[in-house]
């Protein structure tokens, strides 16, 4: 090695573990395949399994986003019926 010359560092690849736990609260069924990619990112990384990791990643990404996105519709949905319910009752009770 040349003096003054460091070795590269690698590059950070966010695992994407945060929101992968998050969203297993929304809904579960897509958040388990997030975390499982999202827990093979680090030990990618110490390997130097630089393009593993990042797929890995990307994959955790993606399921949580899907979890996320159905998991708030869901409760959406579930807060409109819920709501509508309540008026048709309400309704139903004054006539």
């Amino acid at each position: 090695m040349q003096p003054g010359h460091h070795p590269q560092q690698p590059p950070q690849i966010d695992n994407n573990m945060t929101m992968s736990i998050v969203a297993i609260f929304l809904f579960w069924p897509l958040a388990i395949p997030a975390i499982i990619n999202a827990s093979k990112v680090n030990p990618l990384l110490q390997q130097g399994d630089y393009a593993g990791a990042q797929a890995a990643a990307t994959e955790s990404r993606k399921w949580s986003k899907w979890s996320l996105i159905v998991g708030i519709s869901w409760y959406v949905i579930v807060v409109l019926c819920c709501a509508l319910g309540g008026l048709t009752a309400i309704m139903g009770n004054n006539n």
